[in-house]
């Protein structure tokens, strides 16, 4: 029997699709099976290296991907029990982010498309996280109300259908990851300000302080701001307060908003799913409140496991696969973008 005869007895090849992130301040790479079989998922985070200036420098966490791509690209193989020639297509994420940091993921991938004559896929970090969703559960039925929120974007997205977005509401200050972290800084508590007031709140009072709801009745945008303002001036008026008490009332009024919109915007576009997506998306509060209140409104909730949440590469490999067979393959000449915006239809 030949080796072909050997290949087409087993069934087809699967299409291995290897992704780069390396939008923010994560090298992360994952290898994708057929758009939803996640083989490996390897992020190098350099948390430590951005904590002691409160947040993320540019030039730091580009040279930083400089230094662990390579290394990362190659763990993600090994878990994988893949290699180079085994890849159907490579993809990195390209925009929006940093530029500097994308452009170390971008250049990255073009090289592997060239050494290994195989196609790159350009992807919006955007649409990655709505694709995270279909890594644990392919057979999820749009249309679907989808809360994307992070440190850089806070948005409700109806997805259509695979590649048919429609933008329903935006932050139009502040996202809620960005909002976490400035209340972290105001409380002592470190960075990354989500995880550790997401920790704090656990033993804190969450009716402790009625913080404002922003825009909690005003159509489907955001504002976090004020909310944040609005911590500051309760802290100068009560220094002695319990920090927790205070992180667990923010943390609750966050996702006050977050969670109302998100059934307000389903019930509009009849979504009978809702999905999360985003760095924040993994806050404990918000999950346990979300399926909750999903439920008592008669829907369903799929909330991706918390590592999918975050950036990571197998979201950038599982919106590549679907690209590529929308879009086909992006042009070796295409960049980097940091300002890239999440494609919608009118």
């Amino acid at each position: 029997m030949t080796a072909d005869h050997v290949e087409e007895s087993r069934g087809p090849r699967p299409e291995r699709i290897l992704g780069i992130e390396t939008s923010c301040d994560e090298t992360a790479v994952g290898v994708v099976e057929d758009g939803t079989v996640v083989r490996s998922s390897v992020v190098a985070s350099q948390v430590d290296l951005h904590a002691r200036f409160g947040g993320v420098v540019p030039e730091i966490a580009s040279r930083a991907h400089l230094e662990l791509v390579n290394p990362v690209i190659a763990e993600a193989l090994v878990e994988a029990g893949a290699e180079i020639g085994d890849l159907s297509a490579v993809a990195a994420c390209c925009g929006p982010g940093l530029a500097g940091s994308l452009l170390v993921g971008v250049s990255a991938a073009k090289a592997i498309a060239l050494v290994a004559g195989i196609p790159y896929v350009g992807v919006n970090h955007l649409e990655a996280h709505l694709y995270a969703a279909f890594c644990e559960e392919p057979d999820l039925e749009p249309p679907l109300a989808v809360l994307l929120v992070s440190g850089g974007h806070t948005m409700i997205v109806s997805m259509e259908g695979h590649g048919r977005y429609r933008l329903l509401g935006q932050t139009v200050d502040d996202a809620a990851g960005e909002a976490f972290d400035k209340v972290a800084r105001l409380l002592g508590l470190g960075y990354p300000g989500g995880p550790a007031i997401d920790r704090v709140a656990t033993v804190g009072n969450p009716e402790a302080v009625n913080f404002p709801r922003p825009m909690l009745d005003e159509g489907y945008d955001f504002s976090f701001s004020g909310l944040k303002t609005a911590v500051a001036t309760y802290l100068r008026r009560e220094p002695d307060a319990e920090v927790a008490d205070v992180a667990a009332s923010f943390q609750d009024a966050v996702v006050d908003v977050c969670i109302t919109k998100l059934l307000r915007a389903a019930a509009a576009v009849e979504a009978k799913t809702v999905v999360i997506g985003g760095g924040v998306a993994a806050n404990s509060r918000l999950r346990t409140r979300l399926l909750d209140e999903v439920e008592a409104d008669g829907r369903r909730a799929f909330l991706p496991s918390p590592s999918l949440c975050t950036d990571n590469g197998a979201m950038i490999a599982a919106a590549a696969w679907w690209r590529l067979r929308s879009d086909g393959p992006t042009p070796l000449d295409g960049g980097a973008y940091p300002g890239l915006r999440l494609p919608t239809v009118d």
